[in-house]
């Protein structure tokens, strides 16, 4: 199951920290490395610091590289098996398209996550939650400034889009138990109120860093009684922290433990 396998490597690991992985080609030229070996060199740099890496399918698709997304997932199993990977995708479709992401997702990139887009409703959750040992990754309360624009909209039943969307996640959407948010730390209010609503499920927090979301609010607003249940998500911050050749492996595993002591004080 992707729950147990990723609270394993957080207690392995100590940590709550996952890695983005986003591969910008211009930057990654600069370096004089190919994106194979980048991507490699990162993960090798941070493995031992992460619960959770997260490829987002778009930057690879832009460079028409899903052959090495394909590697990398399969290199981050083989090298680091207790490890998850959680695929970006935010997916939302019915029925039979629903079902060939699904396979896209579990079957051709073999992800142990993937995050999904519940716009159309339940029938876009449906395809992927019947992996059983996968996790499906909803999208809750997002960490960009527009996300109020519908996700706070207050509905018929008295509650906010987003609040609802999260009751439903953990209750008729869950029927196999594995379904996990995706939860902004840009807004910690919020956070707190779907902490309240869903319980002990695992929520995936985009937004620290880059973004502004501040690691001790976000902490207090969500963390469990345990000292889990965050998947704290970064990428440029720890991915891009060095510039050169000769640095760019170990300023990327600093980073990472900066960011991993930094949230581990306030667990």
């Amino acid at each position: 199951m992707f729950i147990q396998q990723l609270e394993q490597a957080q207690d392995q690991n100590q940590s709550l920290v996952c890695v983005g992985l986003d591969p910008q080609q211009k930057k990654i030229d600069a370096l004089g490395v190919d994106l194979l070996a980048w991507l490699q060199k990162i993960v090798d740099a941070t493995a031992a610091h992460v619960c959770a890496f997260k490829p987002q399918i778009a930057y690879f698709a832009a460079l028409k590289a899903e052959t090495e997304l394909t590697a990398i997932i399969a290199y981050i199993h083989q090298q680091y098996p207790g490890i998850p990977v959680i695929l970006d995708a935010k997916r939302g479709d019915i029925g039979s398209t629903a079902d060939q992401y699904a396979i896209e997702a579990f079957g051709r990139y073999a992800a142990d996550a993937v995050t999904v887009n519940p716009y159309m409703g339940g029938d876009t959750i449906a395809p992927y939650t019947c992996y059983k040992d996968k996790g499906v990754v909803v999208l809750c309360k997002t960490s960009n400034a527009g996300s109020g624009e519908l996700q706070n909209l207050t509905l018929d039943n008295g509650k906010t889009l987003f609040l609802t969307v999260a009751d439903k996640a953990s209750s008729d959407w869950n029927n196999n138990h594995n379904v996990l948010l995706v939860v902004g730390a840009t807004y910690p209010a919020e956070l707190a109120e779907i902490r309240a609503t869903v319980g002990d499920m695992p929520l995936l927090i985009p937004g620290i860093g880059a973004q502004g979301g501040d690691v001790e609010a976000t902490l207090k607003a969500g963390l469990r009684t345990d000292g889990k249940g965050l998947i704290i998500s970064s990428s440029r911050g720890i991915i891009y922290a060095g510039d050169t050749v000769e640095n760019f492996a170990q300023a990327a595993e600093q980073a990472c433990i900066e960011l991993k002591n930094s949230i581990n004080k306030f667990r």
